[in-house]
């Protein structure tokens, strides 16, 4: 049985306010998110504009009586040892100050400055047994088709003969039930660990699997790193050469909660063509910087439309990503179109059709598929040598 918000409220209700009174009472307690033996909490200690700020040591010391009232009570109620995090908010909702506690009340207090940026994340990551390399998939917004490339790329690494999974780390709109296929299948588990399905050549999971498929998933940053975590955590995946993440859209608590828990080869950005999604993407490429994630390229998906004629029709104008991958330095890994062929293959949950050019409408759609893959192999080896994952080999004949 994990925390809950009701459970977290009554506990704060002890938890006395500088002024008097508990902070329940006094409405410093903004929100209450929990999940598993994860829970986060916003406060304010300001409840209008002329009001002063607290000081640092106000928040200090409510900070750290916050962590410990939660954690005794978790451990008293035999949860055990649980992830917290409290944020201290001015009346304008902005953060004046984090405190993250992992199992303890005793950690350091922070003042989070304005503007401030993540840290490179990467520093402290571990990788998964047996898995080689992680790629993640990101997107700035969504709508830009990044789960049909995810799935794709999975499909086409597999194709070329690597070891290949799939997580689908989009827990907000899981799309690899439908886009592979899994409406029939049955989410198994052995000794604790979920067991991926083997479809189309490569292994997968996803949250899509575990949940009602009709409910929607309405959860706060602990619930989202909550079920990430376990999909990484305890997925049985085996000896893989390539894990590709689908990642939600945006910059928000998921990738992070990635970028701090799994060392990535890197990622990729995926856009269409238009200037808007060219700016989302563009904060999604800053945004993996930042954490310490190389970038391993961009992709222009839905890059112009095939008619059933075979006419092409630039719809959202062809190669504004290219351009913008030129602009930021990155490798640009291929511009993938859209028919008809393409929305069929991925509404039946028939990806590998799309490799084959009778059941993907001719050969531009297989074609650029297979370039974009071996652009990303490219670059892969490219980001091992790098890293120091692989060496460099001499063959002669």
């Amino acid at each position: 049985m994990g925390l809950t918000k009701d459970q977290v409220r009554a506990w704060l209700a002890n938890v006395p306010h500088p002024e008097g009174g508990d902070i329940v009472s006094k409405g410093s307690v903004v929100n209450i998110a929990a999940c598993d033996q994860n829970a986060s909490v916003r406060m304010t200690l300001v409840q209008g504009p002329d009001e002063p700020d607290p000081s640092e040591e106000t928040m200090k010391t409510l900070g750290a009586r916050v962590i410990q009232t939660i954690s005794s009570g978790a451990m008293a109620s035999g949860m055990g040892k649980v992830v917290l995090s409290v944020e201290f908010v001015d009346h304008h909702g902005n953060v004046a100050m984090r405190l993250g506690a992992n199992n303890s009340a005793s950690d350091t207090v922070q003042p989070e400055p304005k503007g401030a940026t993540p840290p490179a994340a990467q520093e402290s990551a571990s990788g998964i047994d047996g898995v080689k390399h992680i790629i993640a998939v990101g997107a700035g917004k969504g709508g830009v088709g990044k789960s049909t490339i995810s799935v794709n790329l999975a499909v086409g690494l597999a194709r070329n003969g690597h070891s290949v999974g799939l997580l689908d780390g989009d827990i907000y709109g899981p799309s690899l039930p439908t886009m592979l296929g899994l409406d029939a299948m049955e989410q198994t588990a052995l000794e604790g660990s979920l067991q991926p399905f083997y479809v189309h050549g490569i292994k997968a999971v996803t949250i899509g699997k575990l949940v009602d498929s009709d409910k929607p998933l309405i959860w706060r940053g602990p619930m989202a790193h909550g079920a990430f975590t376990q999909l990484t955590e305890r997925t049985r995946w085996g000896e893989l050469d390539y894990l590709i993440i689908d990642l939600p859209p945006g910059t928000g608590d998921v990738p992070l909660t990635m970028a701090q828990s799994l060392k990535l080869t890197g990622a990729v950005v995926v856009c269409t063509p238009q200037k808007v999604a060219q700016d989302d993407a563009v904060r999604a490429a800053k945004m993996f910087e930042q954490l310490g994630v190389e970038v391993l390229g961009a992709i222009e998906n839905m890059s112009y439309f095939i008619g059933d004629d075979g006419k092409e029709y630039d719809i959202f104008g062809r190669g504004g990503a290219e351009k913008m991958a030129q602009r930021l330095g990155l490798p640009f890994l291929g511009a993938v179109p859209i028919n008809m062929a393409l929305r069929h293959n991925s509404d039946s949950g028939e990806p590998l059709n799309n490799f084959d050019p009778v059941a993907a409408g001719g050969d531009a759609l297989p074609l650029a598929l297979e370039r974009m893959v071996q652009n990303l192999e490219g670059q892969l080896n490219l980001a091992s040598l790098k890293q120091g994952t692989t060496r460099p080999s001499l063959t002669i004949r």
